[in-house]
Parts: structure tokens; C-alpha cells; sequence
């Protein structure tokens, strides 16, 4: 089969379109059929050796954790999953394997993929939605009636946050560029702000609030400028560096190191088929054009949320 993988860490130009040897399921594993995978930021920091201490893999390392797919082949010990059954699952860090024709997925990895879409196209869920779910109820421990900022909203992760803290019934301000303000009150979004200018303070945008969700990689300053937005008592969830805690007004800080959930899965896909949460798509290329997608990622070239099409 076919697979796109990196020998040693480094640039773009590691990765290698490539033949292998087609695996076979053991014990608690299935075997999927890739129909896509999808392109997230931290497939670049895996390449590039900037997790190896944090994250060891094993070398040869085929990248793509998102999968959407078919099931092939059952390995030993599988219940609730059948041949032929379309899923889609958040694959090891330190495994992952996406971007091939077939896959090895821990059976407790899978969930159904979603009716009510393309399957290539359910390949954009799976980390970015548990990363969301993760960050809006488990860190932020998100509530009807709470006020929440979403900061970099217009993203693949901050986008599924919006919709899913409006669809808890939270009262949502959604930051981010212009570009996106139309797309986010669609999601729900009570309120779309620009930039913020954090020097300004939460009241020129109406807080504190009682959750302050952040996806915009900031120095140590901006971080730390991100407590004031938090109102007494509140929470700081963060995917993109460690906002400080206030332990005086009772604000505490949690970042994110998102987790395969199979389970929390099937809800998102849940909310997807009832028309509750929506995925956006910016592009659909061919995971042959792997070395491309990383070239243009690390350029800031990619238009957002980028699928690869299986062979």
C-alpha cells in the first residue's frame, strides 16, 4: 500500500511517498480503510522533532492523526464494529499512521462517522472536536448562563468551541479577524470582536468573563494580560500556552494536551448529524501532496482546515 511517511525529523523535504507493507489487526485493533486524513499544526511540530523528548515516536513515522474511514479487518477481541462500517477516530500521537491507505486504530479509538456528511470530509472532526470538547467542558467546565470569550475563534478548534459553548447555552464573544465575523455569528456567537488590544482591558469588551477560552499563541506578557479578562472565581482554558492564575480572586488556569476519546467522539458526532455543530472545510488536496501541505502550513499559506484524500 501506500503511505506518506518521515524516515528522520526535519523539514518539509523528510517526507517520503512511499510503499509499504499493508498491517494486519492484532488483539483491540482494527483495521480501517483510509478514505482522509487531516492536516493540524502539532503534525509539524511531530516532524520537525520539536515534541521528540515531550512525544517519543518510533521511526519510520507515517503522520495524520485525524482519520475517516471504512473497516477492513477486525483483529482479535473487537465487539461493537463491523466490516464495512464507516468511522472516524483520533489516532496515537505516537503512532498515528493517517496518511496511508490503511490504518491500525485501537477499536476504543472509533466512532461512527457522522450520516449527514461526506466521509472525506468527517476527517476534519476528530482532533479538533475532542480538543474542543475537551477545552470547553472538561477545562472550562463550560454552563448555561456563563459568559465566555473565545479567543481565536475563527479556527478549526475555536470554531467548535463557539458552537459547542452556544449549544451548552453559554453567552459567547468570539474574537477573531474581520474575515470570520459572519461564519461565527452562525455558530452562535452572541457577540464578534476584532483583535483584541489587550492593553485596553476586559471592559472595552465587556468583561471579565467567567470563562476565558485561548487559542492565539502569545508571549508570556500577552498571556499574562489574558488573567485580567477572567472575572473573579472564573477559569482560563488555554490551547496555546499557560495564562497565569490569580489564586486572590479565585481564578485558576488549565491548558490542554488533547486525548483520543471514542466515546466523547460519538457525541460530537452526534451534534454534527442533529445540525448542532457544523465543520468547516477550507480545502480537500490529495495526501500525495503532503509535502505541500506542510510547505504552505509553515509559510502561513493554508486557508484553514486543510482534508487529504486517500489514494
Amino acid at each position: 500500500m501506500k503511505a506518506m511517511r518521515f524516515h528522520e525529523f526535519g523539514g518539509a523535504d523528510v517526507l517520503r511517498y512511499e510503499d509499504v507493507e499493508r498491517p494486519r489487526p492484532g488483539a483491540g485493533q482494527v483495521l480501517v480503510q483510509v478514505a482522509a486524513t487531516s492536516f493540524n499544526p502539532v503534525d509539524d511540530h511531530i516532524r520537525a522533532g520539536a515534541l521528540a523528548k515531550m512525544l517519543p515516536i518510533t521511526l519510520p513515522y507515517v503522520p495524520g492523526i485525524d482519520l475517516a474511514g471504512t473497516v477492513a479487518e477486525l483483529g482479535p477481541k473487537v465487539e461493537g464494529v463491523q466490516v464495512g462500517d464507516r468511522v472516524v477516530a483520533m489516532l496515537p500521537l505516537d503512532s498515528a499512521g493517517g496518511a496511508a491507505e490503511y490504518v491500525l486504530v485501537p477499536a476504543a479509538s472509533l466512532a461512527p462517522a457522522p450520516g449527514s456528511i461526506e466521509l472525506v470530509e468527517a476527517a476534519a472532526l476528530p482532533l479538533t472536536g475532542l480538543a474542543a470538547w475537551q477545552t470547553a467542558f472538561e477545562l472550562a467546565a463550560l454552563a448555561p448562563g456563563q459568559s465566555v470569550l473565545v479567543n481565536g475563534a475563527g479556527g478549526a478548534v475555536g470554531s467548535l468551541v463557539v458552537q459547542l459553548a452556544a449549544d451548552a447555552g453559554a453567552h459567547v464573544s468570539a474574537v477573531d479577524v474581520p474575515g470570520h465575523a459572519d461564519r461565527l455569528r452562525s455558530y452562535g456567537a452572541h457577540r464578534v470582536l476584532g483583535p483584541l488590544d489587550l492593553a485596553a482591558g476586559p471592559a472595552a469588551v465587556g468583561g471579565p468573563f467567567q470563562a476565558v477560552v485561548n487559542h492565539v499563541r502569545l508571549p508570556e506578557e500577552g498571556l499574562a494580560r489574558l488573567t485580567d479578562y477572567v472575572a473573579d472565581g472564573g477559569v482560563a482554558a488555554s490551547t496555546a500556552g499557560a495564562i497565569p492564575e490569580a489564586p486572590g480572586r479565585g481564578v485558576r488556569s488549565a491548558s490542554l494536551w488533547v486525548r483520543s476519546d471514542g466515546a466523547q467522539l460519538s457525541e460530537l458526532v452526534a451534534k454534527v448529524d442533529a445540525g448542532r455543530i457544523r465543520i468547516h472545510v477550507a480545502a480537500r488536496r490529495p495526501v500525495s501532496d503532503l509535502v505541500g501541505v506542510h510547505e504552505d502550513a509553515g509559510a502561513g499559506r493554508l486557508p484553514g482546515k486543510t482534508v487529504l484524500l486517500a489514494p
